[in-house]
């Protein structure tokens, strides 16, 4: 097979990629845009908190569907069309006149976003070579922190606008969403995946449609959604807390002011932003490991910051820089790169559609407790992470790192060819 050429690998990693700018986008705009809409429209907390959980649960289960139809009918038709819901969704949202029209575009909005992800991730990495496969994916997650960046800019200049701020704020995201559309239909279908589909791996008599259930079913890969889905599950809950709840302790706990916290989330987002740079440098060496360990033992001390000293203002910034940095290496955006690295071509979006749906749905759940606990005491929510972080890491470094990589033995990867039965 004729090695990608590394301005080709780039540009499938850009715009494949910018599903990631999209699904923070969502998230960050959802966040503000519900609070505007409800001061014009007037619906009440049992339909603000439906629509914001409408959004985790439809992201879920986008990712449940979409992943499994792009190992089967291909990348580039699943992605094409979860962007166009997408922009439906999001024109939905920009132009709503009532509480009527927010659940359909919510569910659309993350629906394509949930379904988008896993193809568009596996498109990426199929698109890469063994030498810049990890610094692709993780380029992802820059555009995921470019998303929340954006947003949150749009979102100071114009949040005060009232219904037109809300408008211009998921305008952005249907403008984006087309132009992105655009150009990813110029993109080639994925050579692996044809090559997955040429390779005879379907027994006679088993149904073509069949196989890709019956290899998620063998030993290795089982273990392998096993491990990852509980890595990105459990360093998710800290990343899931921190992003929706710091608001809530800067303000109510540690006595912040509203833009003094909104000033040190713009600053910690950056400082994450840069530190992705240190992901994309290291993933693909030799030394992967030891920085990840380094990075996990960061992050527990971040946690013990405000845990042991209080939640203040200060030992919250702390612990935000601290974990921005340790979670660039030893968080989701390691996730994103196991989880291309672990499964062949042929199940690749499915494995990781089941993963992606498993976290945001515990996710979910965690965050319905997450301010009793808070209320409880604050420092309480620090040593959960603590205890959950510990567990994912130690999946990370005794389980998920001594596991067969399937990017080095998968024969639609290398271009081999055998027998179609």
């Amino acid at each position: 097979m004729t090695t990608p050429s590394t301005r080709h690998s780039w540009w499938v990693a850009t715009l494949a990629g910018m599903v990631s700018y999209l699904d923070a986008g969502a998230i960050v705009t959802t966040g503000t845009a519900l609070v505007i809409y409800r001061e014009a429209f007037g619906f009440d907390d049992l339909q603000f908190g439906t629509l914001s959980a409408l959004l985790t649960i439809s992201i879920a289960v986008g990712a449940l569907v979409g992943g499994p139809a792009g190992d089967r009918f291909g990348r580039k038709p699943v992605f094409l069309a979860t962007l166009s819901l997408f922009a439906v969704g999001a024109l939905v949202l920009t132009f709503a006149t009532g509480t009527y029209m927010l659940f359909p575009g919510v569910v659309l909005l993350g629906f394509a976003a949930g379904a988008d992800l896993p193809v568009s991730l596996s498109m990426v990495a199929e698109a890469a070579t063994d030498a810049n496969r990890g610094k692709l994916i993780s380029f992802s997650h820059i555009l995921w922190m470019a998303g929340v960046i954006v947003v949150s800019l749009l979102g100071t200049l114009f949040g005060d606008l009232g219904v037109l701020g809300a408008r211009i704020l998921y305008g952005h995201l249907l403008v984006v969403s087309l132009v992105v559309l655009v150009l990813r239909m110029g993109l080639p279908e994925s050579q692996a995946w044809r090559n997955s589909r040429a390779i005879a791996v379907v027994r006679p008599g088993e149904a073509r449609g069949l196989r890709g259930l019956a290899e998620l079913r063998r030993p290795r890969y089982l273990a392998a959604i096993v491990a990852t889905g509980l890595f990105y599950a459990l360093v998710n809950i800290a990343a899931n807390t921190n992003g929706q709840f710091s608001s809530l302790l800067y303000v109510e706990v540690a006595g912040a002011k509203v833009s003094q916290a909104s000033l040190i989330s713009m600053i910690i987002t950056f400082v994450s932003a840069g530190s992705l740079l240190l992901m994309m440098r290291i993933v693909d060496g030799r030394t992967r490991m030891k920085w990840f360990t380094v990075m996990a033992a960061l992050s527990i001390v971040a946690f013990l910051i405000p845990g042991i000293g209080g939640v203040t203002i200060a030992t919250l910034a702390i612990f935000g820089v601290l974990y921005s940095i340790a979670g660039a290496v030893a968080g989701e955006p390691m996730y994103k790169v196991w989880s291309q690295e672990l499964f062949p071509t042929s199940i690749r979006a499915t494995a990781q559609s089941i993963t992606i749906a498993f976290t945001r749905l515990v996710a979910a759940a965690v965050a319905i407790f997450t301010p009793a606990l808070i209320s409880f005491g604050p420092s309480i929510i620090f040593y959960f992470m603590v205890a959950t972080s510990v567990v994912a890491f130690a999946i990370g470094i005794f389980w998920i790192a001594r596991m067969p990589r399937a990017t080095d033995d998968d024969p639609a990867l290398r271009g081999d060819r055998v027998e179609v039965r």
